[in-house]
C-alpha cells in the first residue's frame, strides 16, 4: 500500500511540471520559431504550430526523477522525513542509490534523442543522417549495459536486438505522430501498461520510470488533444519512441521457477501492437506504391478511420481503445498456463485482424 503513495507522487509531480510547463515551451516555440508551418496535402492544421511540446514533456519527466533521485533520497536516507518512514519502502532506499548509473543512461538518451529531435524540426536533416543518429544513440544506450537477450546467450545478438528494437520503435511512434493526441496519447497508455507490469513484477524502479513518463503525458495531452494547440514534434515523437524502447528492455518479465510460460516475452510486443502494425502497414504501403519510406502521406491507421466518417478525436480515442485492449490482455502471459497464453495471443491477433480490415475500407 505504501509504494501506491510513491507511485502516486511520481506520476503527480510529472503531470504538474507538465501541466506548468507546456505553456511556457509554448511561448519559447514562438520565440524560437519552432513552428510547424501547414500545407495542402498532409499537414491539416490551418496555422502555424509550437513545436517544443516534446522538450516539454522531457524537461517535465527530467527534472522528476533527476530531483529525486539527487535530493529527495539522500535527504530520505539521512533525516527521518515522516512521509518516507515506511518500513516497505525505506527498506529500499539503498537500492535505490545502486541503479542511479542506468537512470542517468536512461535521462542522458533521452535527452539525445530529443536534442536529435529538435534539430531536425528545425532544420529537416535527411533520413539516413537522422537513422544513423538514432543508431548511434541505441548503441551508446547498449554500451552502458541496457540490452535486450531473450533467452540468446550471445552479446552480439544482444547488442544487435537492442539497437534494433530502439531503432525501430523510436520511429514506430515518429510515424504515429500524425494527428492531434495520438503519439501522446498512446505513449501514456502503453507507459502506464508498462508501469502496471512492472509493479506486478516488484520491479519498482522500472515502474516508477514509466509512471513519471506518463504523468508527463498526462499533463501534456490537455494542450495536445484535438484542437492542438502544441505539437510534440520529432523531438517529442523521439523521445516517448525511446522511453517506450527501453522501458521494456529493463523489465524482467520472465522469471524462472515463477512464469509458467516463455510466452511473457512477447508482452512488449503486445503492448506496442498498435505503433509496430502501423509502421508495417505504412511501409508496405509505400514500398508498393514506390514511395520512399520517409516520405510522409495520409494512409496510417489514424487516416483510414476518418476516411471511414470517424472524427479525428473519436478515431484517436478509438486508437487509445485498441492499445489497452491489446495491453490488459497482454498481463495475463504473467501468469497463465501455455492454453490460456495462447488464447490471449490468438486474441490479439484477431484485433489486429479487425484492424485491418478496418484499414482496408478506410483505404478506398
Amino acid at each position: 500500500m505504501h509504494w501506491l503513495l510513491v507511485y502516486f507522487y511520481v506520476f503527480d509531480v510529472s503531470f504538474g511540471l507538465a501541466l506548468l510547463l507546456t505553456p511556457l515551451f509554448k511561448r519559447l516555440s514562438i520565440q524560437w520559431n519552432y513552428v510547424d508551418q501547414p500545407d495542402r496535402e498532409r499537414k491539416i492544421h490551418t496555422e502555424a504550430m509550437p513545436l517544443l511540446g516534446g522538450a516539454a514533456v522531457f524537461s517535465a519527466f527530467a527534472a522528476n526523477v533527476v530531483f529525486n533521485y539527487l535530493i529527495l533520497l539522500p535527504l530520505a536516507s539521512r533525516v527521518d522525513l515522516p512521509f518516507i518512514e515506511m518500513p516497505d519502502v525505506k527498506m529500499y532506499l539503498d537500492g535505490a542509490f545502486s541503479v542511479w548509473p542506468k537512470l542517468l543512461v536512461i535521462v542522458l538518451g533521452g535527452g539525445l534523442m530529443v536534442a536529435l529531435g529538435m534539430y531536425d524540426d528545425k532544420y529537416e536533416i535527411k533520413a539516413r543522417t537522422k537513422l544513423i543518429a538514432q543508431i548511434v544513440i541505441a548503441l551508446l544506450v547498449a554500451l552502458a549495459g541496457i540490452r535486450a537477450t531473450v533467452f540468446i546467450h550471445s552479446t552480439f545478438v544482444s547488442y544487435v536486438l537492442t539497437v534494433l528494437w530502439i531503432v525501430t520503435i523510436t520511429n514506430a511512434m515518429n510515424f504515429l505522430d500524425n494527428m492531434d493526441g495520438l503519439c501522446a496519447g498512446i505513449g501514456l497508455v502503453c507507459a502506464a501498461l508498462f508501469g502496471l507490469i512492472a509493479g506486478i513484477q516488484h520491479e519498482y524502479f522500472v515502474c516508477l520510470i514509466a509512471l513519471a513518463l506518463a504523468g508527463a503525458l498526462l499533463g501534456f495531452l490537455p494542450h495536445n488533444f484535438k484542437p492542438a494547440t502544441i505539437f510534440l514534434g520529432d523531438a517529442g515523437s523521439h523521445f516517448v519512441g525511446y522511453m517506450l524502447a527501453v522501458l521494456p528492455i529493463t523489465v524482467t518479465f520472465y522469471r524462472h521457477g515463477t512464469t509458467p510460460t516463455l510466452l511473457p516475452v512477447l508482452i512488449p510486443l503486445l503492448v506496442l501492437a498498435v505503433p509496430l502494425f502501423d509502421l508495417v502497414m505504412v511501409t508496405w504501403i509505400r514500398l508498393r506504391g514506390g514511395q520512399p519510406i520517409y516520405q510522409g502521406d495520409v494512409n496510417h491507421l489514424s487516416h483510414r478511420l476518418v476516411r471511414l466518417g470517424l472524427p479525428q478525436s473519436w478515431a484517436v480515442t478509438l486508437i487509445y481503445l485498441i492499445t489497452l485492449t491489446l495491453g490488459l490482455g497482454a498481463t495475463v502471459l504473467l501468469w497463465s498456463q501455455l492454453t490460456a497464453a495462447l488464447i490471449v495471443i490468438v486474441q490479439a491477433i484477431c484485433i489486429l485482424a479487425i484492424v485491418t480490415l478496418l484499414e482496408r475500407l478506410g483505404g478506398k
